[in-house]
């Protein structure tokens, strides 16, 4: 049978956790109706030829009871091919991949040997067991342990019989989910389950933190499906990817794609919650962008400026899949790109299938010969897009000479370096999020045409970072891109995370 690319799902019982725009794609599912709350989960997925090494994290609070998780996989793994890892690498990529917000200050006008950085198009760059159940039609390819995980691996050719096994061996899972299983099995696809025994769980916090786990398979095909999260969709499910490949950005073939507004100017009262901004801008842009996949950020995983945390080191690729794929252990080639979908029932038909792309550029204090800064994706020769939205500071002290110079933008106090946040999504900073019903209007000085915003706040179209007659020059900063997402976090596809029912 020929094996089609991977899926996770998350299926659970119905309607049991509060409908949020940070909502898992699925839900876990407790003993007795418990309610359990998975906010937050992240997908990272290396990409090398025809190996895929994909890890996934997420966080869930409640009831510290056991219960499981259940992936479709496009090959039978056995106990090498699964490991965990440590959570704080998520936490890591998702802050360096965050949208930024830079607050700039302009520097003395009359300050003869002020630092200007070269713009350019660049910048920085288990046993197997065979043991059949014949009345089901299931087979237990593989059992074997990883950290707190009791995984097993399952074939069948038969949606029902799956569905049975999984009920008969206590996974309280949604009736009538067998139709959501046929198109994978009929596939190639195995399953991957994996119970989770909750005393072997750290807590922080008061909070449950399981493991992320890492497998890796083979597959001509690279796809992330989707369709199985939505078998108890109750309504919009936000997916965050993180994709990383040597020298080579993707976005997706079978949606539309668009890139994240970028290098727009705000209010001062952003700095207090540049999250609800942020949440405000995406959701614009989602609504102008019907089923796109947005692109936040695609930069190589070395570099980037401005930089809100430490970039990836060689031990990280290692730790993301480098270590199984031969000759990708070279730490400086690697461009991760962040996409970010936000979609309901009725808005996904297929499962995600991922391309190669060219190279873009944008959210840079690179300015053009007419003094305007880029605003949007651009092609460029290598990647550096980054989501960047600024606070600007105009000089105010006093002028003492016969030829200043205006615009030129740096840090606080004559530095050279503007002051960086990011947005963090909740799984790194434990947060919960509502939807946000804000007007980005309201938080801009600049319109913003590409998703029909006209500002509300400031001067409707003026730009304080752009030429206005008097002499100036490009800010003190040439960055490399990084792409923001937004607070959100994924649904993805397809973790399913389903909890165990204890027997009497």
């Amino acid at each position: 049978m020929k094996l089609k690319g991977l899926m996770t799902l998350i299926i659970a019982a119905a309607a049991m956790v509060p409908t949020s725009a940070w909502a898992f794609c699925g839900f876990y599912v407790g003993g007795a109706g418990a309610e359990l709350y998975a906010d937050a989960t992240q997908v990272a997925l290396m990409r090398d030829g025809t190996s895929t090494v994909l890890s996934m994290a997420n966080r869930y609070s409640g009831p510290a009871e056991d219960f499981a998780m259940v992936i479709p996989v496009p090959q039978v793994l056995m106990q090498d091919d699964v490991k965990t890892l440590n959570e704080s690498l998520f936490a890591k990529i998702d802050q360096l991949t965050a949208p930024r917000l830079v607050e700039y200050w302009e520097q003395d006008p009359c300050q003869p040997d002020y630092y200007l950085n070269n713009v350019n198009d660049g910048g920085n760059n288990a046993n197997n067991a065979n043991n059949a159940n014949n009345a089901n039609n299931v087979v237990v390819e593989a059992q074997f342990e990883v950290g707190e995980y009791q995984i097993s691996i399952l074939s069948s050719d038969d949606s029902t019989a799956l569905e049975t096994w999984l009920t008969d061996n206590s996974y309280n899972i949604p009736s009538g989910a067998a139709p959501f299983f046929e198109p994978y099995i009929q596939s190639g696809m195995y399953f991957f389950v994996a119970k989770v025994d909750i005393t072997k769980v750290k807590t922080v916090n008061g909070q449950t933190v399981l493991s992320p786990l890492r497998f890796a398979y083979q597959s001509d095909d690279f796809s992330l499906p989707v369709r199985l999260g939505m078998i108890n969709s109750q309504g919009k499910q936000d997916l965050l990817i993180y994709i990383l490949a040597r020298n080579q950005r993707y976005d997706v073939s079978n949606y539309p794609n668009v890139t994240i507004p970028t290098n727009i100017e705000v209010i001062d009262e952003v700095r207090n919650n540049f999250g609800t901004f942020y949440e405000s801008l995406f959701a614009r842009t989602i609504a102008e962008n019907p089923k796109a996949v947005v692109t936040e950020y695609s930069w190589n995983a070395s570099t980037c400026d401005p930089c809100p945390g430490p970039t990836m080191y060689e031990e990280d690729f290692l730790t993301l899949g480098a270590d199984v794929i031969p000759g990708a252990d070279f730490q400086y080639d690697w461009v991760i790109t962040r996409l970010h979908a936000r979609y309901g029932k009725d808005d996904i038909g297929e499962d995600l299938v991922f391309k190669k792309a060219e190279p873009i550029v944008g959210g840079r204090e690179f300015y053009d010969e007419d003094g305007n800064i880029e605003k949007r994706g651009l092609p460029g020769s290598v990647n550096n897009f980054q989501g960047r939205y600024i606070i600007r500071h105009p000089w105010e002290g006093e002028v003492m000479c016969d030829d200043p110079i205006y615009k030129r933008w740096g840090g606080p106090d004559g530095s050279l370096d503007p002051t960086t946040s990011a947005n963090l999504s909740p799984n790194s900073t434990g947060a919960e999020v509502f939807p946000d019903t804000s007007d980005v209007a309201d938080l801009v000085e600049e319109d913003v045409p590409e998703i029909n915003v006209v500002a509300q706040a400031g001067n409707g179209g003026g730009n304080s970072g752009t030429g206005d007659g008097s002499k100036g020059d490009p800010g003190c900063s040439s960055s490399s891109v990084a792409t923001g997402v937004p607070l959100s976090i994924l649904v993805f596809l397809g973790m399913l995370g389903f909890a165990r029912r204890r027997r009497d």
